[in-house]
């Protein structure tokens, strides 16, 4: 699904994030990047983002090669990859609705097709009966719900997850855990977790990719 091989990346400054990185993962998969701060593990979700380039190497998702594509290609190419963040970054004066339902709106999809697809989409992140409310109404769970909502409304084949549960307070990151897996299971995409916390790796993961150095 995804392969980076003989990646580096190397800022204009001279420092090297990621040194000839060899790495596949496969379609379906859970896979947690774990490391320190500073090791690669943020470059390596912007490099698939396209918000880096890579130095040289190759990095495939599918048979797309990101280090060749060109520039015209990437919003095309952004559908495939869904991204959470730690801070959710939703759009604090739309409706739970609207804030999942906002790509399908970029796409011009008929109304029906998105009053469909926000529903059951919704209902399957525990988010049923929250359709007019707004994120500044909502809990941290609720709000991580709407995020994962809204980046799995364009049906991914590959979520992105940059430390997502840091911002929350334990009970919630437990309950969230429990969440993402039973989600990652139902849909079957290949789903790579951002973090540096070894227990959330270990309990939820299929792989674990350890950086260093």
């Amino acid at each position: 699904m995804i392969e980076f091989k003989n990646v580096t990346k190397r800022y204009p400054e001279g420092k090297i994030a990621l040194d000839n990185l060899n790495l596949k993962i496969n379609d379906g998969e859970f896979v947690f990047i774990m490391g320190d701060s500073g090791a690669g593990k943020t470059t390596m979700t912007k490099l698939l983002l396209r918000e880096e380039r890579v130095t040289s190497g190759e990095l495939w998702v599918g048979d797309v090669n990101l280090a060749k594509m060109r520039a015209s290609r990437i919003p095309k190419y952004r559908r495939r990859l869904g991204v959470v963040f730690q801070d959710f970054r939703l759009f604090r004066q739309k409706t739970v609705f609207e804030n999942v339902a906002f790509g399908l709106r970029v796409q011009k999809m008929k109304e029906a097709d998105i009053q469909s697809r926000v529903r059951e989409m919704l209902e399957m992140t525990g988010l049923k009966g929250f359709e007019t409310r707004r994120p500044t109404t909502l809990s941290g769970g609720q709000q991580q719900r709407v995020a994962i909502a809204r980046a799995l409304i364009n049906h991914p084949r590959v979520l992105l997850l940059d430390e997502p549960l840091g911002a929350l307070d334990l009970k919630l990151r437990k309950d969230m855990q429990n969440e993402l897996k039973s989600i990652q299971k139902s849909i079957g995409i290949t789903f790579i977790y951002v973090t540096h916390d070894q227990e959330e790796a270990l309990s939820m993961s299929d792989t674990v990719v350890v950086m260093a150095d």
